[in-house]
């Protein structure tokens, strides 16, 4: 066995340990903290614009945008591997090195790409398990030192969960380090809203 398989075995167990005693403290009514409240309509990340010219077929409007996901047992697994095998795969990689462009959102390469790369990687891998893609929100956030990152909410009866190539556990988003400032809509896959982070003041957006 490789250590690529040591790496995703352990972090599998890891999960399923500590995960759930996180998802059991979320309460199941949308007005929890567990589960993020958006503003109104905001810019869409440059990224993702230029990404929807060239695959318009993932920036469609959601005839009829799904309830949020009833977390089973089997849900949960697939949270588990898709996040597993994206976190322990793809080795981070600047746009800058990769392409010679700042921002370039697409598909990782080659075992590349960078946090936009892996979102949108783990988000069409759940989409081909059956997931409802208007419950798989592509979401910008401010890491504590200011830089932007990106991570994928999923939203669930359970509370809106974040999977991070930078954390191993899969967390209920008020359980993470971040700031967050917007995220796809829940109605059209190519707008953004801004969301109201529970813990403090609506975030600016401006430069995201």
């Amino acid at each position: 066995m490789n250590i690529k398989s040591i790496v995703a075995s352990g972090l599998i167990g890891l999960l399923a340990l500590t995960g759930m005693t996180t998802l059991a403290m979320a309460q199941d009514h949308y007005g929890h903290p567990a589960f993020a409240s958006v503003a109104g309509p905001t810019s869409v990340p440059i990224g993702h614009h230029e990404y929807c010219q060239r695959r318009s077929g993932d920036c469609q409007a959601f005839h009829t945008p799904g309830d949020r996901v009833n977390l089973t047992d089997a849900k949960w697994a697939d949270l588990q591997a898709v996040n597993n095998h994206y976190n322990v795969t793809v080795t981070p990689a600047s746009d800058q090195d990769l392409y010679g462009a700042p921002e370039f959102w697409t598909y990782p390469v080659n075992g590349y790409g960078d946090c936009e790369d892996i979102v949108i990687g783990k988000r069409a891998a759940l989409i081909e398990r059956g997931w409802d893609a208007s419950n798989l929100l592509i979401t910008v956030v401010s890491q504590p030192d200011g830089e932007g990152h990106a991570v994928l909410m999923v939203r669930t009866d359970r509370g809106d969960l974040v999977l991070d190539n930078q954390d191993s556990l899969i967390k209920i988003w008020t359980d993470t380090p971040y700031t967050y400032l917007k995220r796809q809509s829940q109605t059209h896959a190519g707008q953004w809203v801004d969301i109201l982070d529970a813990r403090g003041e609506v975030a600016v957006t401006a430069g995201y």
